[in-house]
């Protein structure tokens, strides 16, 4: 590649942070999110086991004789290691002989079965997981506000200009793949359509050799898509797959299936969060369920930014999964987490940052600036509820993430807004 036209990742820090402690650094996420293109930018030599040439003799030498295909300058990129699943024992074996640091990059953009992996290769491989690339990534954030400094409790007002709609739904639909970055509205969205025909046509078996019903698969991931942003369980949604298209799926099918999804990097669930351990509040545990990217929900509903402008409903839980796509992204770049709260009095705060150290902070995301007095109000009510609760530790920082709001501010009440447009790291 040529590394002038390597457009910056966020992961870019964290990759060369892992590479300096680390024998070797695995990097793992969903096809078509950049990992190739990064992974290429950070190493001095290369070898793609997908690569056809001669027959794909990359990947029948690797099978063949696993130790000839790590040969190369350090650091070393090994891409679609999973491919041939014993190069991770060869990758762990190498670094246990060499304590130089840094010396292999893998990809994966599907986790193997274990059989045939001897090793987790703790302490030897780190895991980092790459996503697609958030708004401050592909150009569409001014990047005037920091999340870290929000966390901080130290961010500055500003105008961040005016946002418009339908901006905020091309967003939405064409998603963060880098092969759609500048594409028009019309063109942008075949990508995550024929990004969901390679994974049910061809990875899904790949993964294990098991051959499925496709038909099965499209009707699950039409329901996710039906769901996305929400808590659905799963017998919640085999009832909607029943109720919508008239099909039937059995919990445990459907149980096997997301675990394919999850393999694949398909899904990227947001996990539920507690206040404290010794809080007396019961914590709702299921997951919040969204796609790797919002355009795969937006390409299984089939929707169009008319659509979407006659659907607020839909919009807003769309436009949800991308601010939390966003907020992952740039809170693991400094060490935190996002969870989402949901607890038996009936509470919600759509995101919540815990950041190193254990301190944490809420996030309700609205779509229009006529939501955040509401949103507001929202979250200072459940801190009130909290500082009541023996052993309730209350969030550090609120916030409101918006959409439509043309300033990033401070309100009297100490609640903090901000424009999905103006975020960054």
């Amino acid at each position: 590649m040529d590394k002038k036209n390597y457009k910056p990742r966020i992961i870019d820090k964290q990759i060369e942070e892992h590479l300096k402690v680390f024998g070797a650094l695995c990097i793992e996420g969903p096809k078509w999110c950049g990992k190739t293109w990064t992974s290429s930018y950070h190493s001095k030599s290369e070898i793609y086991l997908g690569d056809p040439a001669g027959g794909f003799q990359n990947r029948s030498l690797a099978e063949l004789s696993p130790e000839l295909v790590l040969q190369g300058e350090t650091p070393h990129l090994i891409d679609e290691w999973q491919e041939v699943p014993p190069l991770w024992d060869a990758v762990r074996y190498q670094v246990d002989q060499n304590p130089q640091k840094g010396q292999f990059i893998l990809t994966g953009s599907s986790t193997p079965n274990h059989k045939g992996i001897l090793h987790s290769g703790a302490g030897r491989i780190a895991r980092i997981r790459m996503r697609p690339m958030s708004l401050f990534e592909s150009g569409d954030s001014s990047g005037l506000i920091s999340l870290q400094a929000v966390c901080g409790g130290e961010m500055k007002p500003v105008m961040s200009g005016e946002v418009h709609l339908r901006d905020l739904i091309y967003y939405i639909i064409r998603g963060g793949w880098p092969a759609s970055i500048g594409l028009p509205e019309g063109e942008a969205a075949l990508l995550p359509a024929q990004y969901l025909d390679a994974i049910i046509d061809d990875d899904v078996y790949r993964i294990d050799g098991v051959k499925r019903n496709t038909a099965k698969i499209r009707l699950l991931l039409r329901s996710l898509a039906r769901n996305e942003s929400t808590t659905a369980t799963n017998r919640l949604l085999k009832n909607d797959v029943r109720e919508k298209d008239d099909e039937d799926i059995d919990v445990d099918t459907i149980a096997a299936y997301l675990d394919i999804f999850s393999r694949l990097f398909l899904t990227d669930n947001q996990p539920p969060f507690s206040v404290k351990v010794r809080s007396s509040v019961r914590v709702k545990q299921a997951e919040k369920r969204h796609f790797c990217d919002p355009s795969l929900a937006c390409a299984l509903l089939n929707v169009t930014p008319e659509t979407l402008l006659g659907d607020l409903e839909t919009l807003k839980f769309l436009f949800e999964a991308l601010c939390e796509r966003d907020l992952r992204i740039y809170a693991e770049s400094f060490g935190g987490r996002l969870f989402h709260y949901q607890d038996y009095q009936n509470r919600e705060i759509n995101a919540v940052i815990q950041i190193p150290g254990g301190d944490w902070c809420a996030f309700e995301i609205k779509l229009g600036a006529n939501q955040i007095d509401n949103a507001a109000a929202g979250l200072l009510k459940i801190k009130k509820d909290i500082e009541k609760e023996p052993g309730g530790i209350p969030p550090r920082v609120l916030c409101v993430i918006c959409g439509m709001s043309s300033a990033a501010y401070r309100r009297p009440d100490g609640v903090y807004v901000v424009p999905i447009t103006a975020l960054r790291e």
